[in-house]
């Protein structure tokens, strides 16, 4: 296996190369607006830190999200496009899932996984100990995500860290070496490579009005 696993749902880009046992390389960017620009230049960091070339690919693994439209949409097309002009096997991963994953080993019980979801709004689920997501995704104020009185990790924890008990050790965003991870292992749950916003974009079509 060699697998290139990337996540664009947050402002945070993380790209990993792993080849069954580890992770071989790996590169990280950082701009909300510019998962375009950042992505393909990421992928190609990890491939050369691997030592490898994009036709060594055996799978392609992208977090689906919850998040932004322009993130989500940057990551999954490149997923898809990836697949296909490889014709490699590939993998929808939910991003809180990932989260979760690198959180988990440091939970003693149920938690919170919560990214910004703008709005004043936050993407989350709540997770096991053992990092399986129980409910979610869903998107909601904070104060209703604090209701439930669970340890939040993520950075819609740090972002509402007055209303949400947020864990300051716990990762802020989705990694791709967890990602990596995950599929390498079998311990995901496969979702079809399309964006999961759970609500529509901010920017819409304007639709010209007919005349009288």
């Amino acid at each position: 296996m060699l697998l290139l696993a990337f996540d664009t749902a947050t402002p945070s880009i993380s790209v990993a190369i792993h080849d069954g046992t580890s992770v071989v390389g790996t590169s990280t960017g950082e701009g909300s607006m510019a998962h375009g620009e950042l992505l393909a230049p990421a992928i190609r960091e990890a491939l050369a830190a691997a030592g490898a070339a994009p036709a060594d690919l055996t799978d392609v693994a992208v977090g689906v999200g919850p998040g932004p439209f322009t993130g989500l949409r940057v990551g999954v097309v490149t997923a898809l496009t990836l697949g296909r002009t490889l014709g490699v096997t590939t993998h929808g991963v939910c991003s809180l899932d990932i989260l979760a994953a690198e959180a988990a080993p440091t939970m003693d019980g149920d938690f919170v996984v919560a990214t910004d979801a703008r709005r004043k709004e936050v993407y989350w689920g709540r997770f096991g100990a053992d990092g399986v997501r129980r409910t979610g995704p869903d998107v909601d104020f904070p104060e209703t995500v604090g209701a439930h009185g669970l340890p939040v990790v993520g950075r819609g924890g740090r972002l509402y860290a007055d209303r949400l008990a947020w864990v300051e050790t716990a990762p802020l965003d989705p990694s791709a070496s967890a990602l990596a991870g995950l599929v390498a292992r079998g311990g995901h749950r496969d979702l079809p490579l399309e964006p999961l916003y759970l609500r529509r974009p901010d920017a819409t079509p304007q639709v010209a009005s007919k005349p009288a």
